[in-house]
Parts: C-alpha cells; structure tokens; sequence
C-alpha cells in the first residue's frame, strides 16, 4: 500500500522535510516514488509546498497520507482557496 509522509533531510538542529509517496513497508527514509512537496518548520508561521494536482492523483490511486501530511494538505488547500 502507498503513503504519502515526510521524509526528513534536514541537519541536525535544522529540519527540513520532503513530502514523498513511498510504498508503507518501506522506512521513512527510504526509497520514494515521487515527491510531492516541502515542509520547513521552523519558520513562524511554517512554511510549506504542496503539488495539489499529483497529491489528489495519488489519494486517488488509494495512497493514505500521515496524520501530520493530512495536517499540511488540509492547509495548502485553504491557502490556495481565497487567491484561486
């Protein structure tokens, strides 16, 4: 099964994460099959890039997303609806 999750890449006191869609019985760290955006966390406000259009193609080939990508999906999607 698919997931959508973070992948971290960041240094060490510095996070920065991928949002990738990788295969669930992989590690997080792992090999991915495509990535679908960026989250950097330590800005205030956090600041995050999401490709909607391939996220949906993904929730629609049945990938499941973490509790924490659900979080960030549900924001872009308000960000991009008052400018659309």
């Amino acid at each position: 099964m698919l997931s959508i999750r973070l992948k971290r890449i960041g240094q060490r006191h510095r996070p920065f994460y991928r949002l990738v869609v990788s295969d669930s019985r992989n590690r997080p760290g792992g090999t991915n099959v495509e990535e679908v955006g960026t989250y950097d966390p330590l800005p205030n406000p956090s600041k995050f890039d999401v490709n909607l259009g391939r996220v949906d193609y993904w929730l629609s080939r049945g990938a499941r997303p973490s509790a924490q990508v659900g979080k960030i999906i549900s924001l872009a999607r308000g960000a991009k609806a008052p400018s659309e």
